[in-house]
């Protein structure tokens, strides 16, 4: 064989304009033809994306069947320290009186006791007994990390997938994929709010039927806590009259202009609040539950609020969060943990208890956790003062109901906590995993704005087979 036959010749690397025509026409043809096909022909996303945007509120199939129906998310703004809570480290006593250059200052044990509960035995901080009780439900996950240990930043990161470009929240995202099964009532609901306000819960590219629903105020007068719910001018007929008369100059506008996005998520907010008069009212008084379940959650706000949080998710809301803020614990860290785990311990207990009883445990994901936890070391390194710092490397959540896997704890971070070193796990696989928990593909979940197809993980994330049963 003649080597010198096979080697590249200059006329390769020249060709006229006929020649490139004729090689790559075909190619040329096919990229023209798919810009005359329609967008949806053999594309499940784009099929996605059109019947969700022409009916948002409507049920729809996940990409695969699960068990899990909706999600009660309780975010601990602030960044809990995962040492005072989920991830004991009781070696770190003996280095007490020693500056550790690992973590940068003198390490900071935590003044509360762990103790194994459950068949499972996990190690359950003395702080959280009632939650303890249900410890055989939960999937403790000690080996989170985020990249930065800004609580603005980090929290928006926690509830979108992104820090910085306003994208669309989790709960958006899933009712998107799913839709909603109460058309009464927004399928998206956020009890509190907390810093980075309405980014947490926006619906950013998405239409705006897919944004979640500020509810402030829980447990007292229904018209407290939401605004304008009934309208004293107008009976319900006449309310309805014109809502039939704005549906019908909205479809003219579409005849003669074209569909808007903000007019159509205007005119779908409009429906929604009517609906809500009747509907709303029951799903938020409280008064109908009766004394024992009152007592079992408890007579406080965050008692109210998870009380809430079951009667929606029990009437088909898609994606409750609940906000429990206040876990910014720079100073006496004892006092100060002691006092927030004691806000939500009895509720999160009386919440797992409550959804298991009712058979709603298994279509309900519980999450619990915050946007970053603590350093083990004493807040600016010294020890003046037993509180700690915003630390991003490792720090812990935890996972109950709607297809975890019951009773472990994945991942572990070093002999002093300050590094996830054992199964990482980033915020952008934790939603992945509840994707995969909702029955998405966190890849396939996605929706086309500005010529990309963008989704909740971005460009990253893998799906943690251990939390899923």
């Amino acid at each position: 064989m003649n080597i010198q036959e096979h080697r590249p010749q200059l006329q390769d690397f020249f060709q006229t304009r006929r020649q490139f025509l004729g090689r790559f026409g075909m190619g040329m043809g096919a990229l023209g033809l798919a810009t005359m096909l329609p967008e949806t022909l053999g594309n499940p996303s784009a099929a996605l994306q059109q019947l969700a945007t022409a009916s948002p509120s409507l049920p729809r199939k996940p990409h695969f069947p699960v068990k899990a129906k909706r999600v009660i998310h309780i975010f601990a703004q602030g960044g809990p320290t995962h040492l005072d809570t989920w991830d004991p480290k009781p070696g770190m006593a003996k280095f007490a009186d020693t500056n550790v250059k690992e973590i940068g200052g003198v390490p900071l044990p935590s003044p509360f006791k762990f103790t194994k509960m459950g068949k499972c035995g996990t190690e359950v901080c003395e702080v959280f007994p009632k939650i303890g009780e249900s410890i055989d439900e939960v999937a403790v996950v000690r080996s989170m990390h985020t990249d930065i240990p800004s609580h603005e930043f980090a929290t928006v990161m926690m509830n979108t997938g992104s820090g910085r470009m306003v994208k669309p929240s989790m709960g958006s995202w899933l009712l998107y994929g799913l839709g909603t099964d109460n058309q009464n009532l927004p399928g998206f609901i956020a009890l509190g709010g907390g810093l980075g306000g309405a980014k947490n819960w926006r619906s950013g590219f998405l239409p705006g039927a897919f944004q979640g629903t500020l509810v402030s105020n829980t447990g007292g007068n229904v018209e407290r806590a939401i605004e304008n719910i009934k309208n004293y001018s107008l009976t319900l007929e006449e309310q309805r009259q014109q809502m039939d008369l704005l549906a019908k100059l909205n479809a003219q506008h579409k005849k003669t202009l074209e569909a808007e996005s903000a007019l159509e998520a205007r005119i779908q907010s409009f429906e929604l609040a009517f609906k809500m008069q009747t509907a709303a009212t029951d799903a938020f008084d409280l008064t109908k539950e009766n004394t024992d379940m009152r007592a079992l959650y408890g007579a406080t706000q965050m008692g109210d609020r998870l009380l809430t949080a079951r009667r929606l998710v029990e009437r088909g809301v898609r994606f409750v969060q609940v906000w429990h803020n206040g876990w910014d614990h720079h100073q006496d860290v004892k006092t100060n943990v002691a006092r927030r785990a004691g806000e939500c311990d009895q509720p999160i207990g009386a919440l797992l208890k409550d959804l298991k009883q009712r058979g709603l445990l298994d279509e309900t994901l519980v999450v619990w956790g915050g946007e970053f936890g603590r350093t083990p070391r004493h807040d600016r390194g010294g020890r003046a003062e037993p509180g700690r710092d915003h630390h991003h490397r490792g720090f812990s959540m935890w996972l109950a109901g709607g297809g975890v896997r019951r009773g472990v704890v994945h991942g572990a971070t070093d002999e002093f906590g300050y590094d996830a070193v054992k199964d990482k796990v980033h915020v952008h696989d934790l939603h992945a995993t509840v994707l995969k928990l909702m029955g998405f593909d966190h890849e396939k979940l996605t929706y086309r704005h500005s010529g990309r197809d963008f989704r909740l993980t971005d460009v990253y994330g893998n799906v943690v087979g251990n939390l899923i049963a």
